[in-house]
């Protein structure tokens, strides 16, 4: 069985007693999982007709994972940071799939999508470490491009989740931010479509800077053109469930009247409590720009409206497999991602939530070492 790394950050002596209890049946899962899903797995998937290149047409492909590695190769990932569900999923995915494999995999987290220069020393340190191929969830569609470039003369690079830009990237693994963003805009434009009563809406798309952000911000504002939908406040910032909570607090503390609460993740979440809080659940309506653990089970609740799909267990599932098939020569698609589904208050009881989200008990992992 595969052993886990813990964190040194993580003192098991001063965790409370139910956290402990769920770490443990986390590593009894995580354990195991290497077992459980051992057979390669077929899915639809979506690549592109200019790869690497979002806004040119989708392609959907039946896409059958690899049956193993040939070699125990070393791969060295990147994240933004593993402080909200969203990347949590994309770490399970990423561990599962390394697990199946048999692969070495070492996980770096910069700390946030300000953090631009933690991220760049951990680029390097993957060079320097010899690591086989680099997997990066950008802080930064274009602040690492110097700098992966040059990585790239020796290690290739595999872009994960966040599109960054182009120079040095051998493959991809993601969604159109445009699209997510989109979806949602329509979501509400389909909701209050043009000429009926207006509504007003509390926007807020993320991080300034950060690959996704510019672009679901995009692709928002896209969906609610000729539609009923006005923005009235818009807040940036990174995705801290505090910094999103201390934002929302701003716009709900102001004078503004509001009829949606529109944003990442983390603002949803930290809206359905803070609405109850204020007693305005009810009143105002949360829409989430994507899926995480909480923002499922506050649709399933009815806390929360929408939320769109883009399956980041998945994503780390298949991030790490494109860079098996780099090393191993066998890339069938340099730029794959899964389908994007709008899940809501009507569709959420026949959602499969498997390639979504990780186990409620699942507790991050920064190192899979390769099987004996």
């Amino acid at each position: 069985m595969t052993p886990l790394r813990i964190p040194p950050a993580y003192n098991l002596t001063q965790m409370p007693i139910a956290r402990h209890v769920a770490w443990l049946l986390g590593c009894l899962f995580i354990t195991f999982s290497c077992v459980i899903y051992s057979a390669p797995v077929s899915h639809q998937m979506n690549t592109w007709q200019h790869p690497f290149d979002y806004s040119s047409e989708t392609i959907s492909v039946h896409h059958t994972s690899i049956n193993n590695a040939n070699k125990s190769w070393h791969l060295c990932a990147l994240y933004p940071h593993l402080k909200d569900p969203y990347w949590l999923g994309v770490n399970y995915g990423m561990v599962k799939e390394a697990q199946r494999l048999g692969i070495k995999l070492t996980i770096y987290e910069a700390g946030g999508y300000p953090q631009i220069q933690n991220q760049l020393r951990q680029i390097s340190q993957c060079v320097n470490n010899q690591a086989d191929a680099i997997i990066i969830g950008a802080v930064s569609f274009s602040g690492l491009e110097q700098t992966v470039k040059q990585a790239a003369k020796r290690t290739p690079i595999i872009a994960a989740v966040n599109d960054m830009s182009n120079p040095g990237i051998s493959a991809k693994v993601g969604v159109s931010w445009y699209t997510m963003g989109k979806k949602v805009g329509q979501y509400l434009a389909d909701q209050h479509p043009q000429g009926s009563e207006p509504v007003n809406i509390a926007w807020f798309p993320g991080p300034t800077g950060a690959g996704w952000v510019n672009f679901i911000d995009g692709g928002f504002r896209k969906g609610i053109e000729n539609s009923s939908v006005n923005i009235v406040s818009i807040k940036w910032g990174d995705t801290g469930k505090e910094i999103q909570r201390n934002l929302l607090q701003e716009v709900l503390n102001s004078n503004i009247d509001i009829d949606y609460i529109v944003g990442t993740a983390l603002t949803a979440e930290a809206a359905v409590g803070e609405l109850l809080n204020k007693g305005l659940r009810g009143k105002i309506q949360i829409v989430s720009t994507y899926m995480t653990q909480n923002v499922l089970r506050g649709i399933k609740r009815g806390h929360i409206l929408a939320a769109p799909n883009d399956a980041p267990v998945l994503q780390g599932q298949l991030a790490v497999e494109q860079a098996v098939r780099l090393l191993q020569q066998n890339l069938t698609h340099t730029h794959i991602g899964p389908d994007i589904q709008l899940i809501n208050v009507d569709n959420v009881a026949d959602f499969n939530p498997d390639s979504v989200l990780p186990p409620p008990t699942y507790w991050p992992t920064f190192i899979v070492p390769t099987k004996e």
